[in-house]
């Protein structure tokens, strides 16, 4: 991490072109970044100084971006940004069940990237809510700690499936929508995709639920959104 109030973004695009125009305008934004064309050298230039938020494109040359985001989960929960030209495609949703916690379309303005990346930051470096301990079930949560544990187990989340979860659990029983678990997880209030919410939802579920495919802990409320069973 950076030792001062820069905020370090690595970023890897292998079109020189775009990577120094997005590195140009991070920069004027005020952060430090780092760009390489390739997820290989992207990882290794993670491990060489572990970068606050990562950005990185989904087709490159070698080990594509969707491969990139499951490696890296594997051992951070650093906040990931996927880069796709493609909206509305399957991209999209494999690029976050493989564990980004956002994306942004080719071409999009650096004022919303950079928005992005500051809701992102904000939610990695505040905390809402009790500093507690709170048991829904079989699970513990303890907020401060940044823990889970399922049936005295402990629990890997990502920094989004956690937040998530601390969301839903510190109202048992109440109905959150899409809207404003975006608004309360992610920080967004005007371009948030409700996907991102689904997406994760899926993957939390996965990793709390007896049963994923017909859960109990965290359910959906159709046509309102989510609750999590007191």
């Amino acid at each position: 991490m950076s030792n001062s109030s820069t905020n370090r973004i690595l970023l890897i695009e292998d079109d020189e072109r775009i990577r120094s125009s997005m590195q140009m305008a991070l920069e004027d934004e005020g952060y430090e970044v780092a760009g390489t064309p390739t997820a290989e050298e992207g990882l290794e230039l993670f491990a060489a100084a572990t970068p606050d938020v990562v950005l990185i494109d989904v087709f490159l040359p070698g080990m594509d971006g969707f491969e990139f985001c499951r490696l890296l989960r594997r051992t951070s929960g650093v906040p990931i940004i996927m880069v796709t030209a493609r909206s509305d495609s399957q991209d999209v949703i494999t690029g976050l069940e493989a564990g980004a916690d956002d994306y942004v379309t080719k071409p999009f303005v650096t004022k919303e990237l950079a928005a992005r990346i500051r809701s992102l930051l904000r939610r990695v470096h505040t905390h809402e809510g009790p500093p507690a301990t709170l048991v829904i079930g079989d699970l513990e949560i303890a907020q401060e700690a940044g823990e889970v544990r399922r049936a005295s187990q402990p629990v890997h989340l990502t920094r989004t499936e956690f937040r998530l979860l601390c969301e839903l659990a510190g109202s048992p029983g109440r109905v959150f929508s899409r809207e404003q678990l975006l608004e309360r997880v992610w920080g967004y209030d005007y371009f948030g995709d409700g996907r991102l919410v689904d997406v994760h939802m899926r993957r939390l579920r996965t990793k709390i639920e007896p049963d994923p495919a017909n859960p109990v802990v965290v359910v959906t409320v159709r046509g309102l959104g989510y609750k999590i069973v007191p």
